[in-house]
């Protein structure tokens, strides 16, 4: 019997995905060879942000004496931490695994590969294999630790994200090779819990906007890590239990060496396509990840992919997003996604979270703006909170005044950002959201302020200077 919609992978863009369809009246069945949930749930942005609680509550702790609150010392259990991280996971992934059941969604465990016409080979759990046949095959296979291909890479006490996640102690010596979202985020959750962290960085959170990154860049080191900026990894080497790592200056050319117990190496990750068999069933492809049209859909008709596979910005809310615009395209709906407007956060202390465009891209592009900027240090939620650092910046358009892009880099800024990314989504325009009454006191009025300085009219900044004549 040919199935109707066969997804394969369960990470966040192909539960979401079978959820969506199942909602549309789709009959769905979902592969997956890992874990329901994907990297997401179980190795990535859940895990992360279980345990960067914890490195906020260490980091708060030591600022209790500001609050009027003396502590005279605590101890980090660990083991305890990596079981509520655990439990938090396992807590989402049975909720997930209730949803599809409920939804009627036919699960098999196990791995698949293509074939030709559609037809799908699973590796079955017990060593036999199932075929399938399927009138719409949806790839959200998701991706992969990237592991830079320098000697040494493969020694023990290398490891990637997944490893570190699951370590079963705190390092004391800490080296993260990449200074993307995940390298910064792992490397600020185990300073705070303390290991001694040198992050090696070829290029420093490059999707954000340039003005938040160099802000950024005090605090990492008033934190406590190593920063070596403008240097990538040419080796590892190894002698009892201690590795050396060589690092090279990009400008300079000079070469230096790390020594470490642990490194983590962070300089990206890659489409997850080697099982998928896409030679067999005629898919274009390329290292980058899988080739498709504005619907998804790959070269083959009734083959679609999402999300990690087809390279790009790989977020788990982009996969998401794709898989419900992809799926509805299937079952002949016009989806109304704007897949062009993505929030972008990398959470540490403090925050950062984007939507839009950045500075440097409207430069660029030779883009006419008006920028405006409000600091959360004149905020009374934030002062009362005492989280002060950081700022909100708008850009908009110079002439009709329609938001740009909008930066944010403070107290909780991955959730400040939706409503920009709301408005930008709906092509409004800084009057739009000037005239929206905002709540006192929250951190959101540094919303309201950041858009009123673009015309010099914010309230609680000082009066913009008069040019000189």
């Amino acid at each position: 019997m040919k199935k109707e919609l066969v997804i394969i992978g369960a990470g966040p863009g192909g539960y979401v995905a079978a959820i969506r369809a199942a909602q549309l009246g789709a009959q769905v069945t979902l592969i997956e060879g890992r874990d329901i949930g994907g990297t997401c749930l179980n190795r990535g942005c859940i895990s992360t942000k279980a345990l960067y609680t914890n490195a906020k509550k260490i980091n708060e702790l030591k600022e209790m004496g500001h609050f009027g609150i003396q502590l005279e010392g605590f101890t980090i259990d660990f083991n305890t931490i990596q079981e509520r991280k655990q439990s938090v996971v396992t807590q989402l992934v049975s909720g997930i695994e209730r949803l599809l059941k409920a939804y009627k969604v036919e699960i098999i465990k196990g791995w698949a590969t293509l074939q030709a016409d559609k037809t799908i080979a699973v590796a079955m759990e017990d060593g036999t294999t199932q075929i399938l046949e399927a009138a719409h095959i949806l790839l959200a296979a998701g991706s992969k630790p990237s592991v830079l291909p320098v000697e040494g890479a493969d020694l023990p006490g290398v490891i990637t994200s997944d490893d570190l996640l699951n370590i079963d102690h705190v390092p004391k010596r800490l080296a993260v090779a990449g200074s993307g979202v995940i390298g910064i985020e792992l490397a600020a959750i185990f300073q705070a819990m303390g290991s001694e962290v040198t992050v090696i960085s070829s290029t420093l959170l490059k999707r954000m906007d340039g003005e938040m990154v160099k802000r950024v860049q005090p605090y990492l080191k008033k934190q406590g890590l190593n920063l070596l900026q403008d240097c990538r990894v040419t080796g590892v080497a190894r002698e009892n239990d201690v590795l050396t790592v060589e690092v090279r200056n990009k400008k300079t050319g000079e070469t230096d060496t790390v020594t470490t117990d642990v490194l983590l190496m962070a300089p990206g990750r890659e489409p997850m396509l080697g099982r998928l068999g896409l030679e067999a069933a005629g898919v274009a492809h390329n290292a980058k990840g899988i080739q498709v049209n504005d619907n998804f859909e790959t070269n083959v008709p009734g083959i679609y992919a999402i999300g990690d596979a087809l390279g790009g910005m790989m977020l788990a809310h982009v996969a998401s997003h794709q898989g419900i615009a992809a799926v509805e395209r299937i079952m002949g709906h016009t989806p109304e996604i704007r897949l062009d407007v993505v929030p972008d956060c990398v959470f540490m202390d403090p925050q950062l979270a984007g939507v839009g465009k950045t500075e440097e891209e409207l430069k660029e592009a030779g883009i006419p703006y008006i920028s405006g900027k409000f600091l959360f240090g004149a905020n009374g939620k934030a002062l009362a909170m005492g989280e002060t650092d950081g700022f909100v910046k708008i850009l908009a358009r110079e002439d009709d005044h329609r938001l740009l892009g909008a930066h944010i880099m403070g107290p909780h800024a991955s959730d400040l950002i939706h409503e920009l990314a709301l408005a930008l989504a709906h092509d409004m325009t800084l009057e739009d959201v000037a005239n929206t009454i905002h709540a006192h006191p929250t951190l959101a009025e540094s919303v309201l302020e950041a858009v009123l300085a673009t015309k010099g009219e914010a309230i609680h900044n000082a009066p913009p200077r008069k040019p000189k004549k």
